[in-house]
């Protein structure tokens, strides 16, 4: 069983979804595989939850697969050496926070429902802060990785390909080491 979950931030790195494909969704490719595609609102958490836990079930039941595209938008670069200032209005990602970021939107919705409670959202986040810093300080006692495991795992064999690649970074590796 699986669900394939896409997440449509609208751009490829630098370049406008409209430029990368010619179709116009991508919910709409799930036809030639026969399987069913849906397009929801990314930035909708009911949306999100409600079709993906719909998908779960059908895969799970043994119904097939379902491709869901979430459009959303990115706010930030793609990458550290990313600059989307140079190909996106900076200002329409400022609107678009105010607007449509589905952590505001959705403490919008539990205001005009009378579900807000200023004290218990600041508890929240001072456990949930908590809760980030400990994740960090385990992650951070972790062994560190051995870089052979990307090489040595990928295949059952290794391809010439992979050992010539595994080779060059060693070799760089001792290089930068001294």
């Amino acid at each position: 069983p699986v669900v394939f979950f896409n997440q449509n931030n609208q751009y490829a790195i630098s370049v406008p979804i409209t430029r990368q494909m010619k179709s116009k969704t991508i919910a709409q490719k799930a036809l030639a595989y026969d399987i069913p595609g849906i397009r929801i609102d990314g930035n909708d958490i009911f949306a999100v939850y409600f079709e993906t836990q719909q998908a779960l079930e059908r895969a799970r039941n043994g119904r097939g697969p379902t491709l869901i595209e979430a459009v959303t938008w990115r706010y930030g670069a793609h990458t550290t050496s990313d600059d989307p200032s140079k190909y996106r209005d900076q200002e329409e990602s400022k609107r678009r926070r105010e607007t449509t970021d589905p952590i505001k939107r959705m403490e919008r919705f539990m205001q005009r429902e009378g579900w807000w409670d200023e004290k218990w959202a600041n508890q929240v986040q001072e456990e949930v802060s908590m809760e980030i810093e400990q994740a960090v300080a385990e992650m951070e006692r972790y062994p560190k990785a051995n870089p052979a495991d990307m090489f040595d795992y990928v295949f059952a064999q290794p391809t010439w390909t992979i050992t010539e690649q595994r080779n060059a970074y060693f070799q760089w590796k001792r290089g930068i080491e001294g």
